[in-house]
């Protein structure tokens, strides 16, 4: 299957999981464009997969019947020239999100998942965003982003996150001079777990560079929109490959 082992555990179904997913998000994301290319509506019935190593490919379903996973929803080329591309790729999340549950406990099921055990499972994948959560930009941001976004002052040094000061302003972070170190920390824990990359979906992690895009207000990894903080110096206004594409074929 794919040329990777099978997942038989809860622990291994998951990192299953979060493979797939973060190759779909990639798709719906960072690859946008290239996605949109390859899901041309005069082409036979395409879907969408995501592996477990974290890539992606548009393809014809499978052959085999029945397949030996669940398959992903079938056709999405045919809509694409039909509705808003912001629309039609939440519609493409929707089926993913989907299809990342069903291929879940199809490993669940077949190697005798007990109700704990899928319980567990469960818990684990809710706990991470979904791909139309990722895709749309619907995951919680910082309790502070829509003070911040009103501030004039959007230098690209403040999209970086590399240095958590207390008198730093981030755009999208804006964190305050600490009354006590009670009420610092608290302030800091809120900003770090609301802090979503808008490729692949995880938390914000410490000691990590993040840029935010200056078009839609997201946040990314930087290695996942391949900006290292050098070159981050020299743009003055960053957008992310969802809306530089967007514009493109405007």
């Amino acid at each position: 299957m794919e040329g990777i082992p099978i997942p038989r555990t809860v622990e291994e179904v998951f990192n299953d999981f979060k493979g797939r997913r973060a190759g779909l998000i990639k798709a719906l994301t960072v690859d946008v464009e290239k996605f949109y290319q390859q899901c041309d509506p005069e082409k036979e019935n395409l879907c969408l997969y995501g592996f477990p190593n974290e890539t992606w490919e548009v393809n014809l379903p499978v052959e085999e019947v029945p397949p030996e996973l669940p398959e992903p929803a079938l056709g999405i080329n045919f809509a694409r020239d039909g509705m808003q591309e912001k629309d039609w790729l939440s519609l493409v999340a929707v089926h993913s999100d989907s299809w990342l549950l069903s291929v879940a406990f199809y490993f669940g099921a077949r190697f005798g998942f007990g109700k704990n055990e899928r319980k567990r499972l469960f818990q684990m994948i809710n706990d991470v965003p979904t791909v139309f959560e990722v895709v749309t930009g619907a995951v919680k941001q910082v309790k502070d982003q829509a003070a911040s976004q009103n501030n004039s002052s959007k230098s690209k040094s403040s999209g970086r996150m590399q240095s958590r000061q207390p008198d730093s302003e981030h755009k999208g972070f804006k964190i305050s001079a600490p009354k006590d170190e009670e009420e610092s920390g608290e302030e800091e824990d809120d900003d770090e777990q609301g802090a979503i990359c808008g490729a692949c979906g995880e938390s914000y992690g410490a000691d990590e560079f993040w840029i935010c895009c200056d078009v839609c207000e997201r946040w990314f990894h930087g290695k996942c929109v391949k900006i290292t903080p050098a070159k981050a110096e020299h743009i003055k206004q960053y957008k992310c490959p969802t809306c530089s594409n967007k514009r493109a074929r405007v």
